[in-house]
């Protein structure tokens, strides 16, 4: 069973409760002072504690999707193996993006995809970085109604925090109900969501870092991403038809793809993100003592040392709870000099760096960045 089930779940939960049970039951008859009692009451206390703290961890990483699976959780998932078609040819059996299986939108009428919707789970391949990854694609009720059916929609990459899963923006973040409820009240337009997480090469953090004889990760993101998504779907190729969404360590991403490849995505918001690649146990030497692309990931050195980029920024913090905040402030301060880079935020007074937080600032989001895209 694997470690998102809710059979595992229930089952460490029942354990937990008999376990419990079964100490109340048993402690008069270990109540003597005896090595088997007291080597008895001390098992019983572990392992009432260690299933306690299996039922927690296991309900928090339910509710916020931190691994996705038992090899990711102990660090040993390996990127899966894709045969892919170097002529460039699309279709069964080849092709960058791969359409895997499909599922409804959780939404009043979503079993009909021109009602609800409908998300993808797609396999892509980068072209020229050859970077393997699932992601989901969330397609607007409008793609499969006939009079959309010449249309192109604009596209936004949605990418989750490290180690966060894919999945998390569906069953936690609530991408593709929110941007339906959005078209539905009239404050955004329709828009193809493709959510994935920026962790391209796990168990490594790259930082969407193109790594010097490692995985080429801005690069997958600013250019083979969108290509095959693009080619795949009714989605345009210019910049204003794409924007890139993120928290945490995917709002980095975001605002990043978004200042370093204005030539790709016309806008960037980043949830609770902050501003510079960290280097750390889970990232690895990304840099590789290469001064001009550690001076690069660092955004705020970026925008004072190179031509402002012409693209829309959004910047999400809270007052209180966020360890950012002061970061963010200085960051619009940076960006509002700027004569081409336009920036917005959202405050909260306060909030967390959870899940929590970032759906109240999800629907905000999404109208803000559909006011800056374009479908043609």
């Amino acid at each position: 069973m694997g470690l998102t089930s809710n059979k595992v779940l229930a089952l460490v939960v029942v354990l937990a409760v008999l376990l419990f049970v079964g100490t109340v039951w048993w402690w008069p008859r270990l109540a003597r002072r005896t090595w088997w009692s007291v080597s008895g009451r001390i098992g019983l206390l572990l392992a009432t504690q260690v299933l306690l703290f299996a039922s927690v961890g296991l309900g928090v990483n339910q509710a916020f999707g931190f691994y996705a699976s038992w090899a990711d959780l102990l660090g040993r998932e390996k990127g899966e193996g894709v045969v892919v078609d170097h002529n460039g040819a699309a279709g069964p059996g080849g092709g960058p993006l791969q359409v895997v299986d499909t599922e409804p939108v959780i939404v009043s009428g979503g079993a009909r995809p021109g009602t609800g919707g409908q998300i993808q789970k797609i396999d892509i391949v980068g072209r020229t970085t050859r970077i393997a990854t699932p992601a989901y694609v969330y397609l607007p009720p409008e793609y499969f109604q006939p009079r959309y059916r010449t249309r192109t929609f604009p596209a936004v990459t949605v990418l989750t925090g490290y180690p966060g899963t894919a999945r998390a923006l569906i069953k936690g973040l609530h991408f593709p109900q929110t941007a339906n409820r959005l078209v539905r009240e009239g404050r955004s337009q329709p828009m193809i969501l493709v959510m994935l997480r920026p962790t391209v090469a796990p168990p490594r953090d790259t930082e969407c870092v193109d790594v010097p004889g490692g995985p080429q990760t801005e690069s997958f993101f600013a250019k083979d991403l969108p290509e095959a998504v693009s080619d795949h779907y009714r989605v345009g190729k210019s910049p204003r038809n794409w924007g890139v969404i993120g928290d945490s360590t995917g709002g980095y991403c975001a605002l990043k793809l978004a200042v370093h490849h204005p030539g790709t995505y016309a806008a960037g918001a980043g949830l609770s993100p902050y501003y510079k690649a960290p280097t750390d146990r889970t990232t690895g030497d990304l840099f590789h003592g290469d001064k001009v692309l550690r001076d690069s990931a660092d955004l705020r050195w970026y925008l004072r040392n190179r031509p402002a980029p012409d693209t829309s920024l959004l910047v999400t913090s809270s007052k209180e709870g966020e360890a950012n905040y002061k970061a963010t402030l200085d960051f619009i301060d940076l960006v509002k000099s700027k004569r081409l880079t336009r920036i917005s935020s959202i405050i909260l007074d306060s909030g967390g760096h959870n899940f929590n937080t970032w759906r109240r600032e999800i629907p905000a989001t999404l109208q803000w960045i559909s006011g800056r895209l374009s479908d043609h």
